[in-house]
Protein backbone atom coordinates (compact mmCIF):
# COMPACT_ATOMS: atom_id res chain seq x y z
CA UNK A 1 0.00 0.00 0.00
CA UNK A 2 2.90 2.38 0.48
CA UNK A 3 4.03 1.74 -2.82
CA UNK A 4 0.74 3.10 -4.01
CA UNK A 5 1.08 6.00 -1.92
CA UNK A 6 4.15 6.84 -3.64
CA UNK A 7 2.98 6.44 -7.03
CA UNK A 8 0.26 8.36 -6.63
CA UNK A 9 1.84 11.09 -4.66
CA UNK A 10 4.74 10.91 -7.44
CA UNK A 11 2.63 11.35 -10.57
CA UNK A 12 0.51 14.32 -8.78
CA UNK A 13 3.87 16.41 -8.50
CA UNK A 14 4.65 15.55 -11.87
CA UNK A 15 1.35 16.98 -13.56
CA UNK A 16 0.99 20.11 -11.75
CA UNK A 17 1.54 21.98 -14.79
CA UNK A 18 3.77 25.15 -13.59
CA UNK A 19 4.48 26.48 -17.26
CA UNK A 20 1.25 26.72 -18.47
CA UNK A 21 -0.34 28.02 -15.01
CA UNK A 22 2.14 30.88 -15.67
CA UNK A 23 0.60 31.83 -18.83
CA UNK A 24 -2.52 32.40 -17.30
CA UNK A 25 -1.69 34.50 -15.30
CA UNK A 26 0.08 36.70 -18.09
CA UNK A 27 -3.50 35.50 -20.04
CA UNK A 28 -1.88 33.23 -22.62
CA UNK A 29 -2.21 29.71 -23.14
CA UNK A 30 0.74 27.79 -23.77
CA UNK A 31 -0.95 24.90 -25.44
CA UNK A 32 -2.10 27.03 -28.16
CA UNK A 33 0.99 29.69 -28.23
CA UNK A 34 4.78 29.04 -29.63
CA UNK A 35 5.49 25.64 -30.23
CA UNK A 36 2.53 24.65 -27.86
CA UNK A 37 4.72 22.52 -25.39
CA UNK A 38 4.50 23.11 -22.07
CA UNK A 39 7.47 23.25 -20.46
CA UNK A 40 11.11 25.52 -19.65
CA UNK A 41 12.02 26.31 -23.38
CA UNK A 42 8.05 27.52 -24.63
CA UNK A 43 7.86 28.96 -21.41
CA UNK A 44 10.56 31.39 -22.06
CA UNK A 45 9.59 32.03 -25.63
CA UNK A 46 5.96 32.97 -25.21
CA UNK A 47 6.39 34.21 -21.58
CA UNK A 48 9.83 35.83 -20.76
CA UNK A 49 13.06 34.84 -18.91
CA UNK A 50 11.92 35.17 -15.92
CA UNK A 51 8.66 33.37 -15.71
CA UNK A 52 11.11 30.56 -18.05
CA UNK A 53 13.51 30.05 -14.69
CA UNK A 54 10.73 29.88 -12.39
CA UNK A 55 9.58 27.11 -14.96
CA UNK A 56 12.54 25.35 -14.94
CA UNK A 57 13.46 25.71 -11.10
CA UNK A 58 9.92 24.27 -10.00
CA UNK A 59 10.37 21.52 -12.72
CA UNK A 60 13.48 20.63 -11.40
CA UNK A 61 12.01 20.85 -8.10
CA UNK A 62 8.96 18.19 -9.05
CA UNK A 63 11.15 15.45 -9.42
CA UNK A 64 13.40 16.21 -6.29
CA UNK A 65 10.20 16.26 -3.94
CA UNK A 66 8.89 13.34 -5.84
CA UNK A 67 12.11 10.74 -4.73
CA UNK A 68 11.82 12.17 -1.11
CA UNK A 69 8.52 12.12 -0.55
CA UNK A 70 7.97 8.70 -1.80
CA UNK A 71 10.79 7.45 0.07
CA UNK A 72 9.11 8.79 3.00
CA UNK A 73 5.97 7.25 2.07
CA UNK A 74 7.30 3.71 1.47
CA UNK A 75 10.07 3.85 4.07
CA UNK A 76 12.55 2.40 1.55
CA UNK A 77 14.19 4.24 -1.34
CA UNK A 78 12.00 1.80 -3.80
CA UNK A 79 9.15 4.18 -2.92
CA UNK A 80 11.02 7.09 -4.13
CA UNK A 81 11.82 5.49 -7.53
CA UNK A 82 8.67 4.76 -8.50
CA UNK A 83 7.49 8.19 -7.37
CA UNK A 84 10.54 9.49 -9.76
CA UNK A 85 9.42 7.91 -12.51
CA UNK A 86 5.70 8.66 -11.87
CA UNK A 87 6.43 12.01 -11.62
CA UNK A 88 7.88 12.48 -15.32
CA UNK A 89 5.18 10.42 -16.26
CA UNK A 90 2.91 12.79 -14.75
CA UNK A 91 5.02 16.01 -16.21
CA UNK A 92 4.71 14.45 -20.13
CA UNK A 93 1.14 13.56 -19.47
CA UNK A 94 -0.74 15.79 -17.01
CA UNK A 95 -4.62 14.57 -15.91
CA UNK A 96 -4.59 18.75 -15.58
CA UNK A 97 -3.91 19.69 -18.72
CA UNK A 98 -6.40 16.18 -19.73
CA UNK A 99 -3.11 13.89 -21.16
CA UNK A 100 -1.14 16.49 -22.29
CA UNK A 101 2.34 18.02 -20.71
CA UNK A 102 5.84 18.77 -21.09
CA UNK A 103 8.73 16.78 -22.56
CA UNK A 104 10.01 15.48 -19.21
CA UNK A 105 13.39 17.07 -19.19
CA UNK A 106 13.06 19.32 -15.98
CA UNK A 107 11.44 16.56 -13.51
CA UNK A 108 13.87 14.00 -14.88
CA UNK A 109 17.02 15.63 -14.26
CA UNK A 110 15.75 16.63 -10.89
CA UNK A 111 14.68 12.89 -10.18
CA UNK A 112 17.76 11.49 -11.16
CA UNK A 113 20.00 14.38 -9.34
CA UNK A 114 17.38 13.16 -6.30
CA UNK A 115 18.52 9.21 -6.36
CA UNK A 116 22.11 9.39 -7.43
CA UNK A 117 24.18 12.15 -8.76
CA UNK A 118 26.29 9.79 -10.80
CA UNK A 119 23.01 8.53 -12.80
CA UNK A 120 22.73 12.15 -13.99
CA UNK A 121 25.97 12.18 -15.09
CA UNK A 122 26.16 9.21 -16.89
CA UNK A 123 23.18 10.83 -18.73
CA UNK A 124 24.81 14.10 -19.21
CA UNK A 125 27.38 12.27 -20.91
CA UNK A 126 25.45 9.71 -23.14
CA UNK A 127 23.49 13.17 -24.27
CA UNK A 128 27.09 15.26 -24.88
CA UNK A 129 27.74 12.19 -26.73
CA UNK A 130 24.83 11.80 -28.77
CA UNK A 131 24.42 15.79 -29.64
CA UNK A 132 28.21 15.61 -30.92
CA UNK A 133 27.42 12.65 -33.08
CA UNK A 134 24.17 14.11 -34.11
CA UNK A 135 24.56 17.61 -33.76
CA UNK A 136 20.85 18.20 -32.87
CA UNK A 137 19.89 18.27 -29.29
CA UNK A 138 15.91 16.21 -29.89
CA UNK A 139 17.95 13.65 -31.13
CA UNK A 140 20.62 13.29 -28.43
CA UNK A 141 17.69 13.31 -26.26
CA UNK A 142 16.34 10.23 -28.00
CA UNK A 143 19.19 8.34 -27.92
CA UNK A 144 20.71 9.16 -24.26
CA UNK A 145 17.02 7.53 -23.21
CA UNK A 146 17.52 4.49 -25.05
CA UNK A 147 20.42 4.01 -22.82
CA UNK A 148 19.27 5.28 -19.47
CA UNK A 149 17.60 1.77 -18.67
CA UNK A 150 20.76 0.05 -18.83
CA UNK A 151 23.24 2.59 -17.06
CA UNK A 152 20.72 2.76 -14.40
CA UNK A 153 20.49 -0.74 -13.81
CA UNK A 154 24.52 -0.54 -14.04
CA UNK A 155 24.96 1.97 -11.69
CA UNK A 156 22.31 1.53 -9.58
CA UNK A 157 23.09 -2.66 -9.13
CA UNK A 158 19.44 -4.02 -8.87
CA UNK A 159 16.45 -4.24 -10.74
CA UNK A 160 14.37 -1.57 -9.13
CA UNK A 161 16.94 0.96 -11.68
CA UNK A 162 15.94 -0.69 -13.97
CA UNK A 163 12.30 0.27 -13.63
CA UNK A 164 13.20 3.51 -12.94
CA UNK A 165 15.35 3.71 -16.36
CA UNK A 166 12.46 2.97 -17.95
CA UNK A 167 10.02 4.99 -16.55
CA UNK A 168 12.01 8.16 -17.01
CA UNK A 169 12.64 6.49 -20.65
CA UNK A 170 9.83 5.88 -22.24
CA UNK A 171 8.02 9.13 -21.49
CA UNK A 172 11.47 11.37 -22.79
CA UNK A 173 11.28 8.89 -26.23
CA UNK A 174 7.65 9.41 -26.89
CA UNK A 175 7.67 12.83 -26.43
CA UNK A 176 10.47 13.20 -28.70
CA UNK A 177 10.19 11.05 -31.13
CA UNK A 178 8.24 12.94 -33.22
CA UNK A 179 10.72 15.77 -33.79
CA UNK A 180 13.30 13.50 -35.13
CA UNK A 181 13.16 14.16 -38.73
CA UNK A 182 12.78 18.00 -37.90
CA UNK A 183 15.43 20.20 -38.67
CA UNK A 184 15.99 21.50 -36.00
CA UNK A 185 18.42 21.83 -33.40
CA UNK A 186 16.17 21.88 -30.22
CA UNK A 187 13.41 19.54 -28.99
CA UNK A 188 10.85 22.22 -29.62
CA UNK A 189 8.62 22.78 -32.53
CA UNK A 190 8.78 26.16 -34.73
CA UNK A 191 6.56 28.15 -33.32
CA UNK A 192 3.24 29.05 -35.00
CA UNK A 193 4.52 32.27 -35.69
CA UNK A 194 7.71 31.15 -37.13
CA UNK A 195 5.88 28.84 -39.69
CA UNK A 196 3.43 31.72 -40.90
CA UNK A 197 6.57 33.68 -41.57
CA UNK A 198 7.92 30.88 -43.32
CA UNK A 199 4.97 30.15 -45.61
CA UNK A 200 5.60 34.49 -47.00
CA UNK A 201 9.04 33.41 -47.57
Amino acid sequence: MELLYAALVGYFLGSLPFAYWFGLVQNKNLLAEGSGNVGTVNAWRVLGAIPGVLVLILDVLKGLMAVALGAFLARDLNGGLLAGALAVIGHCYSIWLLGRGGKGIAPAFGVLLAVKPSLLIAAAVLFSIAYLLTRSSYRAVLLAALVLPLSSTFIGGNMAYLWLGLGIALPLILKHLPEWNRGVKNAERPTRNDERKNKHL
